[in-house]
């Protein structure tokens, strides 16, 4: 197993939930000092964003986020360069789009700066044979996407073919902040975990601590995002990202009873 699938699967098995926050690379000159706040607010595993210009999956924030990131000049080199600077004891996974990730020698980029997971949302699973031997030539564990429309032999497929963990989508949409997860998150994961051994996160609209607390009873994990970069872009520093991720770890930690409903109201299935 490569260093991404080894630390959640180890993760998992300590009875810990996983906690992953994204960053989108180049929001900001000092952007890697969110990576350490993310580290100390105890994150297992952090997503970092590649900026594009045309992205597919991202809703309103992390939209304005990569725009913020691309008129500073951000570029694959510079956040990779800055990633290769760090030493940070968690592991790191790259987002990006098929017009970067397809590229020749992207996987091996990503392995040089100390990166071990890649999601490439716009590469469907019966397309991704040749992006899947490139990053396990260089160690990269390639996560694919379970969507609730996802009937149940793609999910097979999807499980089956997964790398590091499989990354349940909450809803259909583009990220971003909700007031309440949608239950439909709920029923995917569960299904998911019947179908692989390994980990499986959910993310797309995790905002909250409750929200956090909810989606690990059914789920190994959440991947938390818009909600970050929100407080990013009207001006939070690491110190105060990291108390709100911090507040995560602990809901994770804690636990908490029920699947937070659209309407408000609680399951307690």
């Amino acid at each position: 197993m490569n260093v991404l699938e080894t630390r959640t699967r180890e993760t998992r098995a300590s009875g810990r939930k996983l906690l992953t926050p994204y960053v989108t690379g180049g929001i900001t000159p000092e952007w890697t000092d969110y990576l350490r706040a993310y580290a100390d607010a105890g994150a297992d595993v952090i997503e970092i964003g590649l900026p594009f210009s045309d992205p597919t999956l991202d809703g309103p924030t992390v939209q304005q986020a990569s725009d913020q990131a691309l008129r500073r000049g951000a570029t694959v080199e510079g956040i990779l360069a800055d990633v290769a600077s760090l030493d940070l004891d968690v592991p790191l996974v790259a987002m990006t789009y098929a017009n970067l990730a397809l590229r020749d020698g992207f996987c091996a980029s990503l392995a040089r700066a100390g990166i071990s997971g890649l999601i490439v949302p716009d590469v469907p699973v019966d397309e991704v044979g040749e992006l899947s031997v490139a990053a396990a030539r260089h160690g990269v564990d390639l996560v694919l996407m379970a969507a609730p429309s996802s009937a149940p032999s793609r999910l097979k497929v999807i499980a089956e073919r997964s790398r590091g963990f499989v990354y349940a989508v909450s809803l259909m949409g583009t990220t971003g902040e909700q007031r309440s997860l949608p239950e439909s998150g709920c029923s995917l994961a569960s299904s998911v975990k019947e179908l692989t051994d390994l980990p499986v996160q959910v993310g797309f609209g995790v905002s909250r601590p409750d929200h956090a607390a909810a989606a690990a009873r059914y789920a190994d994990g959440v991947i938390v995002g818009s909600a970050l970069m929100r407080r990013v872009l009207d001006g939070a520093g690491p110190s105060e990202i990291e108390g709100i991720l911090a507040r995560m770890r602990a809901a994770l930690d804690d636990g908490q009873d029920g699947w937070a409903r659209s309407d408000g109201s609680r399951s307690t299935r």
